[in-house]
């Protein structure tokens, strides 16, 4: 039986960002492949990457993964990449017009959800567009998990 995922692959998640649907509405989201170098690629299959302070921006018609944290690789010497630099993103044109327009008009917010590897060993970025969560709808996204939570718990003590 094939684990969880689109088109039967599976993927082997180096780093999430697990606030991400805690802190925005998400209302789409796409996979993007990443230009990585090959230390880069050596460190993310050690899997101690972090992608929770980072966000996607459009610049000069391109997408970028800013913020992302990605550590040297411990064998790479003098060969090695920075840690917190700026990463081109895998998009096609029509996609990035798409959320540069959702961006621009609509005020949101590109953020990476998930850094994996799919059933090809290609390094990918799942980003979402989504929108600022307020105070209060987060208060009420914590209700519903801890009644969901609650109900779980009756049920099973029940039955």
């Amino acid at each position: 039986m094939a684990p969880k995922g689109s088109k039967g692959e599976r993927k082997n998640i180096v780093a999430e960002n697990r606030k991400a649907r805690f802190n925005y509405e998400i209302i789409d989201t796409l996979e993007a492949g990443l230009v990585l170098t090959g230390t880069e690629v050596k460190s993310l299959r050690e899997g101690k990457a972090n992608i929770a302070e980072s966000y996607a921006s459009d610049e000069d018609g391109e997408m970028w993964l800013i913020n992302s944290y990605l550590p040297e690789y411990l064998q790479g010497n003098r060969f090695n990449h920075e840690p917190r630099r700026r990463r081109k993103l895998l998009l096609g044109k029509r996609e990035i017009n798409r959320l540069r327009s959702a961006v621009n008009r609509e005020g949101m917010t590109l953020i990476p959800l998930k850094l994996y590897f799919n059933d090809r060993g290609r390094a990918k970025l799942e980003l979402a567009l989504g929108k600022g969560k307020k105070l209060h709808d987060k208060r009420e996204t914590e209700k519903k998990r801890d009644w969901n939570r609650e109900k779980s718990r009756l049920l099973k003590n029940m039955g």
